[in-house]
């Protein structure tokens, strides 16, 4: 289970965060409907080959701040 809650507005927030941190996955599908953030991450963690940790680490250094820029 996710160690986060995403929202459909701070959703967007973070995929545009993590898009920008990784530029060559930007053509890839990431889709999030609320309550699917197990799917999310696997799908983060397959696309970019790191473990379940790092990711929501990422996701979770995202959601701190959805107004600022940094990753």
């Amino acid at each position: 289970m996710a160690n986060f809650q995403l929202t459909k507005d701070n959703a967007e927030k973070v995929k545009i965060k993590f898009f920008r941190k990784y530029r060559d996955l930007v053509t890839e599908p990431l889709e999030f409907v609320p309550g699917g953030e197990d799917k999310l991450v696997e799908d983060i963690m397959r696309l970019v080959k790191r473990d379940r940790t790092y990711v929501e680490f990422t996701l979770q250094k995202a959601l701190a701040d959805t107004k600022g820029n940094r990753l």
